[in-house]
């Protein structure tokens, strides 16, 4: 392999082993962002106080205006204060992730095999689709649970089986498919766009290395914000559907 040629790997590559698991570069940099999201999160608890100053005030603010958002969504005070802590946390772990992405040091830090072949230590854990997936599976259980828990079980099930007509039998069958095409869509939306955006960059600084990237860069973190919040309002929207009768969208 040429020392100047571009290196793209669709899969994470895997750094190492604990207890006969594969640990892989994106799952290195989820405990990364996580620990990140941990020390911010110490650092705006100890310094909250009874008279806010400018900073503490922004962010009540705006997590008001997103607690209220949910509400207005949801119709549902006591369920969007359930959820509130979930969409947000997945709002700000996508979001970290993709912020930190053209961090220096990551996906330029690792080693070369005998082959040639480059292994960076820390790798956008977005373009890892097992790690979309995760989000993915995690978004899907909130979003059931959230529609058994407001409907009872029973009525959330006549959903996927209705055998009162035809077409509510049919209707069921298609939001059964679309239950489980979730997971794929999105798992893959977030995934293709972060993915894409990493590899756009790369040929970009390999043809053009001076000045044509930043900008770029910067129009990825702007796409970066803008996944994240797709995945959390996706998330919530999801609910505002399984938390509705069968009987008030047939």
């Amino acid at each position: 392999m040429e020392e100047n040629s571009i290196h793209i790997s669709l899969a994470a590559e895997k750094i190492g082993t604990f207890l006969g698991i594969p640990i892989t570069n994106t799952l290195v940099m989820s405990f990364v962002v996580l620990a990140i999201l941990g020390i911010l999160a110490f650092f705006v608890r100890k310094d909250v106080a009874l008279i806010p100053g400018r900073l503490q005030t922004l962010i009540e603010t705006l997590f008001v205006g997103i607690l209220d958002y949910m509400t207005e969504t949801l119709e549902d005070a006591k369920l969007a204060r359930k959820l509130f802590p979930l969409i947000l946390t997945i709002f700000l772990f996508i979001f970290t992730a993709n912020l930190i992405e053209f961090t220096p040091g990551i996906g330029s830090i690792g080693w070369f095999h005998s082959g040639g072949e480059f292994t960076p230590l820390l790798r956008s854990m977005n373009t890892d689709l097992n790690t979309t997936l995760a989000l993915t599976i995690i978004a899907f259980v909130a979003i059931e649970v959230a529609g058994v828990a407001t409907l009872g079980f029973l009525r959330y099930g006549k959903k996927f089986v209705n055998l009162s007509s035809v077409l509510g039998f049919m209707v069921g069958i298609i939001e059964l498919f679309s239950e489980v095409a979730r997971l794929v869509s999105y798992s893959f939306r977030l995934f293709g766009n972060i993915f894409a955006g990493e590899v756009m960059i790369l040929v970009i600084q390999h043809f053009v290395p001076i000045v044509l990237p930043v900008p770029i860069m910067a129009f990825e973190v702007f796409v970066g914000f803008m996944q994240a919040a797709i995945f959390a309002i996706l998330t919530l929207f999801f609910v505002k559907i399984a938390i509705t009768e069968q009987a008030h969208w047939i």
